[in-house]
């Protein structure tokens, strides 16, 4: 009986190795499949969008083609939203995820992340004429934003104290946009690109710049205990931001907007 047990435990334990060394091996997984699957919110323009040629394009989707290639694989890219990122990734359906994906400590209890390769500003919008500086300035006013994001996240954390303030959830960045845009809601609180899409669909919609609520580094979304995944992808995210690469592609979809300066040194 008891050498049943030591063997069984034998067993367990050399299972336990293979499930790990299986996990720690995802790079290599990656290049013998030679394909990097990469979930990109294709809803968050310009992080990710469809053109008029429909063809998935912004800063994520050439991001994402660049370090495909500096793995040496083709690139397939799978659509996810803002609520689906972390089950996407934790389920196993993609490699990693780049979908304007900030790095915050929450986050990073159930996934890992690269070092950051681009920012996410989170900023408040709204009517022109409304005096809307700071977070007290919404007292009374309903803002729309996404479920589960880290815009949400911040919208309820500085409003949590002031009063009136309704924020309106909805599951996803295009439905958000959309009751702003057909004026369900005046006020959103969103990415910065987020703001000139509206407008740009509409442009007799009156909504502008605020404030910035918060600004987040964004990295790639990775699973937990991919050492070999994560190294190569952190080894891209430094060669690209030393050569320019990076903030090429961010000025393309920002309008001439740089990335930080701290990050390209």
């Amino acid at each position: 009986m008891i050498a049943k047990k030591i063997a069984l435990l034998t067993v367990a334990g050399a299972a336990m190795m293979t499930a790990a060394g299986a996990q720690a091996n995802a790079l290599e997984d990656i290049q013998k499949r030679g394909t990097l699957l990469v979930g990109v919110d294709i809803g968050a323009p310009p992080y990710g969008m469809v053109d008029s040629n429909a063809k998935q394009t912004g800063f994520d989707i050439d991001s994402a083609q660049s370090l495909a290639k500096h793995l040496g694989v083709k690139l397939q890219v799978v659509p996810v939203t803002g609520p689906t990122r972390v089950q996407f990734l934790r389920t196993n359906k993609v490699d990693a995820i780049m979908a304007s994906f900030s790095i915050t400590d929450e986050r990073k209890k159930v996934i890992d992340f690269s070092e950051p390769y681009g920012v996410v500003p989170v900023v408040v919008g709204g009517p022109k004429a409304a005096k809307v500086e700071s977070a007290k300035d919404l007292a009374g006013k309903a803002i729309a934003v996404t479920r589960g994001t880290t815009s949400d996240q911040a919208i309820t954390k500085s409003t949590k104290d002031v009063s009136g303030v309704s924020i309106v959830r909805y599951q996803d960045d295009a439905t958000t946009n959309t009751a702003v845009l057909t004026g369900q809601q005046d006020y959103i609180v969103a990415a910065a690109s987020v703001l000139p899409e509206i407008v740009k669909s509409d442009p007799k919609r009156d909504v502008v710049y605020k404030y910035t609520a918060i600004s987040f580094p964004m990295g790639v979304g990775l699973r937990q205990g991919e050492p070999e995944l994560k190294a190569k992808v952190n080894e891209w995210v430094s060669k690209n931001l030393k050569n320019g690469s990076l903030n090429d592609i961010y000025k393309k979809y920002f309008i001439g907007q740089s990335l930080p300066a701290e990050m390209l040194k």
